[in-house]
């Protein structure tokens, strides 16, 4: 039964990978955590989950817990997300998101864990022709993260041929909002995610918000983007292993998104509307590589997985993402 299936969690502590914790151990899954620390934060792992401080290309690490924990599954979080770094600083992410999931892959091969659920991103098709975007569109990353990940897919897709692995790389689009239990949300200082930067500024931690691009071809004339709430995204990750438990012999590559963009604009406008203020925006040049709209074609995910997003509304991402931020506040009070 896939309930019962030890599940390791790559990056646990990190954004996107707490909410997987929290989504499997809502369930009943047994699951242990592996994180360096480096941008994950220990509060964000309940207590009675296994974790494991280290690194994932420690081989002997790696090769540990899965003993210690009977692990069946890996869902890989793990990594580096800053796309303006990435393009100053390339070999780290080749180093943190390409070479390390190579060692992490070589680990769990030679323990023999079957399903490997791998975080990887839209950033992958690079600025993409059309939109909304299609798996089978051209992967054609414009910087060191995409590539980063694309090349973590081939090795997915070559490693799942040569062996009795299978894998599940998963899309992501824009990732918002937090726990709709204030449980985990996004913590870390400097985030560049326009969500997170607006609420900040609604809460006073900000003086604004730097609108980038007010000349792109949407009704607008601001970039519009696919949102996901993050806990909607954590509950695909949970389906998607399902699936691969399901049915061994095959492999998925998936968009996760809701398939409806919204501007900029927009977005300020909901956290105007949830938080009844005004921020103030300071509209400024184009940032290179931003594409005028970045929206999924979720209709592989629909037809694969009995997924049913439950907080597919701006108001209500924008309304938990606030939420968590005033309790961070309290938490690093506390600190």
């Amino acid at each position: 039964m896939t309930k019962a299936l030890p599940v390791l969690v790559t990056g646990g502590a990190g954004y996107i990978g707490s909410h997987a914790v929290l989504a499997l151990r809502d369930r009943g899954t047994p699951v242990a955590v592996i994180d360096n620390l480096t941008t994950g934060f220990r509060f964000a792992i309940p207590e009675d989950v296994a974790f494991y401080e280290g690194d994932i290309a420690d081989t002997e690490l790696v090769a540990r817990i899965v003993a210690e924990q009977g692990i069946g599954a890996v869902m890989h979080f793990a990594g580096s997300i800053i796309v303006p770094e990435s393009v100053e600083n390339p070999l780290k992410y080749y180093h943190n998101n390409t070479a390390k999931s190579r060692s992490l892959l070589e680990s769990v091969v030679q323990a023999g864990v079957r399903h490997f659920i791998f975080s990887s991103t839209a950033a992958t098709y690079g600025i993409p022709e059309t939109s909304p975007v299609s798996e089978d569109m051209p992967k054609q990353p414009i910087n060191p993260y995409g590539w980063s990940k694309l090349m973590t897919e081939q090795m997915l897709a070559d490693t799942a041929a040569a062996h009795d692995l299978n894998y599940c790389a998963l899309r992501y689009f824009n990732v918002a909002g937090a726990d709709p239990l204030a449980r985990s949300g996004q913590s870390t200082a400097g985030a560049t995610h326009l969500i997170k930067v607006a609420v900040e500024a609604a809460l006073g931690m900000r003086d604004s918000v730097s609108v980038f691009g007010t000349d792109y071809d949407t009704p607008d004339g601001t970039g519009v983007r696919d949102y996901i709430h993050v806990s909607d995204l954590a509950a695909a990750h949970v389906l998607a292993l399902d699936a691969l438990v399901e049915q061994p012999e095959r492999s998925l590559t998936m968009n996760c998104g809701y398939g409806r963009g919204f501007s900029v604009l927009e977005v300020l406008d909901a956290v105007d509307r949830v938080t009844n203020m005004t921020i103030e925006r300071i509209m400024g040049p184009r940032r290179a590589g931003d594409p005028d709209s970045l929206v999924s074609d979720p209709s592989r995910i629909k037809a694969t997985l009995p997924w049913q997003p439950k907080h597919a509304d701006l108001d209500t991402i924008v309304a938990h993402a606030l939420a968590w931020e005033r309790k961070l506040g309290e938490i690093r009070q506390h600190a």
